[in-house]
This record gives structure tokens, sequence and C-alpha cells, in this order.
């Protein structure tokens, strides 16, 4: 709802929106954490993000119901986890700016935790590259307590360990990316995220994110203690440039499938007429934290500040 005037259909195939050819007879065993977490790994998917009243949830959740079965991550009702992330920018915060000005080839580095207090699950390291509209994503994981910053400092790495070679070569390929571009710790987001996966599909998922806040940091293992938490979902923040202004803090919708989209995906969308915007979490606390260091980090922002003068 709001913004791009591009409709799902000018992201998602017309071929894959035709039919629900995607679904497949259920298996008689059922879905598992693990087999979600593997499938993870190395990811090739469509993602649309909308921002949408907190009121809109509820009926996204019934329209969904058949197709969808809760994340079995999640704990209570609504389905939620904690999400805590570190993003990595190079000095001058080049992977911002790549979002900023829409760059078609561009990626995140971005180290991932869950839960609260932090420290009970392990840490994920996540190359989230994108190629128009199609997101790649890049992972693997370690013990909490062997992250730190001696895992980019030359040397020998000691005592990491992975499940497979694929995550193995994940680790590589974060490790190359970071010390290539110099990044170091920027910004800490944490949010609520309320998930579900498609029942029947070869992968679609659906989630809504609230509760976002921010945290300027230089630290690679304070996770927030050391800070202040800061507001990240109110209309001024989760309002882009040149979008419709916003009158409500939103909750970010976000739909995941692989390139044969379901149909029942495309029928949220147009039955809710929703409108597709970009929502970048980093850039927006990028944006956000610029109005309390004075000078902003982003100059164009200033131009977004006269609105609210």
């Amino acid at each position: 709802m709001i913004a791009d005037p591009s409709s799902l259909k000018a992201v998602f195939s017309e071929t894959a929106m035709a039919s629900g050819r995607n679904v497949k007879k259920p298996s008689p065993v059922a879905r598992t954490a693990n087999k979600h977490s593997d499938f993870d790994r190395k990811l090739h998917r469509y993602e649309t993000k909308y921002v949408i009243p907190r009121a809109m949830v509820s009926e996204i959740r019934e329209l969904i119901r058949p197709f969808c079965e809760p994340d079995p991550n999640c704990t209570g009702n609504p389905p939620t986890y904690l999400i805590n992330t570190l993003q990595l920018d190079s000095p001058g915060l080049g992977l911002h700016h790549a979002k900023l000005w829409d760059f078609v080839d561009r990626f995140k580095l971005r180290v991932r935790t869950y839960g609260d207090p932090v420290g009970a699950a392990p840490v994920f390291m996540e190359v989230k590259a994108k190629d128009r509209n199609t997101v790649k994503k890049l992972r693997c994981q370690i013990p909490f307590d062997r992250w730190g910053e001696h895992l980019f400092r030359d040397g020998i790495i000691k005592d990491v360990h992975f499940k497979s070679a694929k995550e193995t070569e994940n680790f590589y390929q974060f490790l190359r990316l970071t010390k290539e571009i110099g990044a170091r710790p920027v910004m800490l987001i944490r949010y609520q995220r309320e998930s579900y996966f498609g029942k029947v599909d070869s992968y679609s998922r659906v989630t809504f994110d609230s509760q976002l806040e921010y945290q300027q940091t230089y630290a690679w293992n304070s996770w927030g203690a050391d800070g202040e938490w800061r507001a990240l979902d109110n209309p001024m923040m989760q309002t882009r440039r040149h979008d419709k202004e916003l009158n409500f803090s939103g909750v970010v919708l976000e739909l995941k499938a692989l390139m044969d989209v379901p149909k029942w995906m495309v029928d949220v969308v147009t039955r809710l007429d929703l409108w597709r915007t970009g929502h970048c979490k980093y850039s927006n606390a990028i944006w956000a934290e610029s109005l309390f260091r004075g000078t902003p980090w982003t100059p164009e922002y200033e131009i977004d500040l006269l609105r609210y003068l």
C-alpha cells in the first residue's frame, strides 16, 4: 500500500501468476524447522514489501490461513520471534548509498541472531544480494560465542566449523566481501517478526515486521546493551521521498516466493489493492540517525525533512 506504481504483476512473471502450477500434493511428512533452515542456506527468490496499517494484519492472516502455517521457529499467538541484526558497511556507507541510488546489482552484509535475551541462539552471517527484483541469500551460522571481530583479522581462523561445504563457502564469501570494502559495524536493527510458511508451495513465505527499533553502533558484540534504542516504525521514517505520505505507523508486510508464485499470494495483493514500496530498514535507520547527529549522513534526506518543518 503506498509508493511505487508498479504492481506485483510487474515483478512476478505473468506465467507464474497465470496458474497455481507450483502447488503440489502435500507431503505426509510435516515440515520442520530444519527443512526451512537448510533451504535458506542459499536461496534465490522474489520479495515484495508493503507498509500497511496495523488493522490490516488480522485481515491478511485470515486470507492466508488456508494456505500457510506458522513458522516453526515462532512462539505465541500470533507466532513471533525477535530479530537482532548488526549491519556492516564500508567507511563511506557504500552499501547504504547503493540502495539510495537504486543500483540494479547490490548487496548487504548483515549479522543476525534471534531471541531475547541475546545469546541463546547462534549467529547467522548473511550476504543478501539483489539483482533487480531477484534476491539471493548466502547464509552460514556459528555458535554465539564464536562471533567477533577476530574472524576478520589476518590470520588462521580456528575453532569455527560448519555443517556443510556450502555453509563454509558462504562464510568465506561473507569474509571476502567484508574485507574487500573494509566493512565494520554501523547499525543495529531489531524488531518482532510474525512469520508464516506456505503449506504446499515449493517455497512461499509471509512475514509481518513491527516494533522496529535501531541503534547506531561501532561494536561487534554489544548487541545493543550499551546504547539507546530509537523507534523506526513511524510515518516520517517509513515514508520515502516521492512516496505517498503515511498517516500511520505501519507494519512491514513481506511476500516471498520462488519464480512459481502461488496464486493465493497474488490474490491477497489484488484483493487489498496493496502497493509496493521500497523499505530498507538499514537505510531508514541511517536517515533517522542523521536527525540526531546534526550533520546528515545522507544529504538527500534534507529534502524529506522540509515536509516536516
